[in-house]
């Protein structure tokens, strides 16, 4: 596999020598492949010795917890749990803090908490975190006052300063990118092994502002509701609900960068499998998802449980194409697509893309991204999101899925437990005009925490039959 090179001209290292009989796939072998979005590094062989580092370092997770979350997914296949994966659009290294590690926690666990109180049934928890540190662009450069600077894809890339030194591609944040990954995750199994996550104390979870949010009172019923319910069951029972002292939570990333993800890719014996062991379930993004290309070669030979983002520019016959090649034995819990049309295109687009599915035969699980379709930039320059849209494309979501015979599955959403203001609308009605106060993304806009559990109530609300709509007066 040595002989394989990128077009850089790189070893193939961190592989082994020898592949499984049973495929000739390896995970080196997307590198006979077009890769795109794939930074240009000025020094090959310093990224060369950066990625035999990477390749020798302990994984950040183990297989058992990769096919444990496969099993949930299935399970989800079946309508039997929902999916919400939430978290940053783009990690940075700078936020690897604990006070805001433990705010992104709370409020997925917040909006879990919502979710299973409305929906009935258990909530799989998936953080866009602990290794979400590469962004794909829509170009190459970029120009400012006439000067014309590489993109920044993201810290495990580059920085986000406009200089050229900044700019350039450096091997070594490769490292760093797997060191804050390792640390996040770190915690956050540690404060679950804590107790940070037990139902019975979810008033654990609040967040200093929402207690002023017009929320703050429907919230407390939900909880006041879950507690009363534990509270039934263990004095009716004499059992504790030990399930309710612990969750799982999984975490994710896009696959963007081959060279990271291939160092990372490990071949267990016990499974006969190759697993990617730098997250649970890694996803490729639309700009990345030709059936020829080397992102789809690669992800075709990893046990993982895989995402794939589904646009408005994807056609039946390559999402047909897509899961052929990623799920050829239809494998429960393998393959979830994530749709992202915007509320404008989801009405033409997402039914014709389920039949397309449905005629292949193939299991899958649908899950929403009502984030990324709905990007729009202000007369300002500002880029942001509106609530209404958001929550109108998870809202036609559920019915057309419905209306086709087939099941929405989860959510997937770009959020932060920080009282930022990058998007507009929601509970307390953010103007244009608020963007300015505390827009701190250098990629794309989130929602805050309050507008995250707004979401999570509404859809709760919906699935249970009651309106879709909370007081906010």
């Amino acid at each position: 596999m040595c002989a394989l090179r990128a077009a850089a001209g790189l070893c193939s290292i961190a592989v082994m020598s020898s592949s499984p009989a049973s495929t000739p796939w390896h995970p080196a072998s997307w590198r006979s492949r077009p890769a795109t979005q794939q930074p240009a590094y000025a020094n090959p062989n310093e990224l060369e010795q950066v990625i035999a580092s990477l390749a020798r370092l302990p994984p950040l997770v183990v297989s058992w917890e990769i096919e444990a979350l496969r099993e949930q997914l299935a399970q989800a296949q079946r309508g039997e749990r929902f999916l919400l994966q939430g978290g940053d659009c783009a990690e940075s290294f700078e936020d690897c803090e604990s006070d805001r590690i433990a705010k992104k926690l709370k409020v997925l666990l917040q909006m879990s908490l919502v979710l299973l109180q409305g929906l009935r049934r258990p909530v799989i928890r998936i953080g866009r975190f602990a290794g979400q540190y590469a962004k794909p662009r829509s170009t190459d450069t970029e120009t400012r006052e006439g000067i014309t600077l590489p993109s920044y894809r993201g810290d495990n890339v580059n920085r986000p300063g406009f200089t050229a030194a900044e700019r350039e591609p450096d091997p070594k944040l490769l490292l760093r990118g797997y060191e804050r990954a390792a640390l996040t995750l770190n915690f956050i199994r540690s404060l679950i092994d804590g107790g940070f996550t037990d139902l019975h104390h979810p008033e654990y979870w609040d967040l200093a502002f929402l207690k002023h949010s017009p929320l703050q009172k429907a919230y407390q019923k939900i909880v006041d509701s879950i507690a009363e319910s534990l509270d039934f069951f263990e004095s009716m029972s004499g059992l504790r609900v030990h399930d309710a002292n612990r969750v799982d939570f999984f975490t994710s990333h896009e696959g963007l960068h081959l060279l990271s993800e291939q160092a990372q890719t490990r071949y267990i014996e016990r499974k006969e499998k190759w697993y990617n062991l730098s997250t649970h379930m890694p996803w490729v993004g639309m700009r990345t998802a030709n059936l020829d290309g080397a992102h789809i070669e690669y992800f075709r030979g990893i046990a993982n449980p895989i995402g794939v983002k589904v646009g408005a520019g994807m056609n039946e016959e390559w999402l047909q194409g897509l899961v052929q090649i990623l799920n050829p034995q239809n494998q429960p819990g393998r393959l979830t697509l994530i749709h992202r049309f915007g509320a404008k295109d989801i009405e033409r687009r997402l039914p014709e893309l389920i039949q397309a599915v449905r005629a292949t035969g193939s299991q899958v699980l649908w899950i929403c991204d009502p984030m990324h379709g709905n990007t729009e930039t202000t007369a300002g320059g500002i880029k942001t999101r509106r609530f209404d849209k958001i929550l109108a494309e998870v809202e036609a979501s559920f019915r057309i899925h419905e209306e086709c015979g087939s099941q929405l599955g989860g959510v997937h959403i770009e959020l932060t437990g920080d009282d930022v203001t990058e998007c507009m609308g929601g509970a307390r009605g953010l103007a244009e005009s608020d963007l300015a106060r505390a827009y701190r993304s250098q990629v794309d806009p989130r929602l805050n925490a309050e507008q995250a559990l707004e979401l999570a109530m509404l859809i709760a609300r919906r699935s249970s039959g009651k309106s879709a709509r909370i007081n906010r007066v």
